[in-house]
């Protein structure tokens, strides 16, 4: 038979806990009073024989024995909620909530949706673009998310989806004209064009991109700053000029001929950064997650093949 459990309620309760390290937090997520918090803590601990928390002046945390158990606990709490979530699931509503980062999913994603929607017919795709990261416990909605980082989410599954290569690219004309830009030391005759996400995991910018390719004498603090990727390339490509950016970003501009690389970058994003797709467990194993998931990789591996003939074009031009 198998063994007894204790109270849900108690459960959830030192999930939440355990996820702020916080009875107050814990309590608005559950909607309780952190006394109640309290009381099935207490009771959980009296219940199995051990205690889970250590209780100091100022914080709250986690006895070894409650960091060995809590990454089970969420993870079951994961798994009912998909499994309730597909019991009440209508099988006239496909809806796949897609929680991404904005730059990707207006620079890639969003152009791509409707050979998903031809393929997946029957699966209504809703998006969310954002730069917060996803809690999958309190947004319980979402499905699967798409994020910019270093793949390092507890408790969730994650499957990469390219590699987060950061190069410099611009307008053509900048190729020509009296300063043409070909090396790296050009860029002194060129505006640098800055993203300032404010933080976070992020890509690096120009002070770093120049230091590893070894370009003394240009100030990296110099030209226009934007605070989201989009509205940097648009300038590039308006030739304003120079932005860094992820090369998954820049596909559809580079076959377009929007965007150029002028000149080879050094791999300082290499293995650093990613984008992912990232779910809990149970929520992978959705068919419409699953589904979303396999269309991602074999549409970036596409993308990635276009890129590569372009950039074969451009060079066989210059």
């Amino acid at each position: 038979m198998p063994r007894r459990l204790p109270p849900l309620n108690a459960l959830r309760a030192f999930e939440a806990a355990g996820r702020h390290l916080s009875f107050s937090k814990a309590a608005a997520d559950l909607n309780v009073t952190p006394a109640a918090i309290s009381h099935q803590i207490k009771g959980l601990e009296d219940y199995l024989g051990i205690q889970l928390f250590r209780r100091e002046a100022r914080r709250l945390l986690l006895t070894d024995a409650g960091q060995r158990a809590l990454p089970g606990v969420r993870e079951a709490f994961e798994r009912l909620s998909a499994a309730v979530a597909e019991m009440e699931e209508d099988d006239t509503d496909r809806t796949l909530t897609v929680s991404a980062v904005p730059s990707l999913a207006s620079k890639w994603l969003v152009p791509r949706l409707e050979r998903f929607r031809r393929q997946e017919p029957e699966i209504d795709v809703r998006l969310d673009a954002t730069g917060d990261l996803v809690d999958f416990q309190r947004d319980t909605d979402i499905d699967v998310a798409v994020r910019y980082g270093n793949g390092r989410y507890p408790g969730l599954e994650t499957v990469k989806l390219v590699e987060g290569d950061v190069v410099p690219v611009c307008h053509p004309h900048l190729l020509q004209g009296d300063t043409p830009l070909r090396t790296p030391d050009d860029l002194r005759h060129h505006h640098l064009i800055h993203t300032r996400w404010g933080g976070g995991e992020t890509d690096p910018q120009w002070e770093e991109w120049l230091a590893s390719a070894g370009v003394r004498g240009v100030d990296a603090r110099r030209g226009p700053q934007f605070n989201h990727s989009e509205y940097a390339l648009q300038a590039a490509m308006d030739g304003q000029g120079v932005a860094l950016a992820a090369e998954v970003l820049i596909a559809d501009d580079i076959t377009a001929g929007r965007l150029v690389k002028p000149f080879d970058s050094p791999d300082i994003e290499r293995g650093r950064f990613a984008y992912w797709v990232v779910a809990p467990p149970a929520k992978m194993q959705l068919r419409r997650v699953q589904a979303f998931r396999d269309w991602l990789l074999d549409e970036m591996a596409r993308t990635r093949q276009e890129q590569a003939a372009a950039l074969t074009e451009q060079e066989t031009r210059t």
